[in-house]
């Protein structure tokens, strides 16, 4: 597994605890936000063939 697909899946990891976080807190405005950013990791890793959990 190379640096590029170990990053993005640590980041992916890092976004979703903190979505969980987020909605626990109620924190509406940062879940959107990492939202956002799960979406856009996803769609990178998609774009250079890194497979992913559905």
């Amino acid at each position: 597994m190379g640096e590029f697909t170990t990053t993005i899946e640590r980041r992916l990891d890092q976004a979703y605890q903190g979505l969980r976080e987020a909605r626990t807190a109620g924190d509406d405005y940062l879940a959107d936000t990492l939202t956002a950013e799960i979406e856009d990791l996803r769609r990178l890793a998609d774009d250079h063939g890194i497979p992913l959990p559905c």
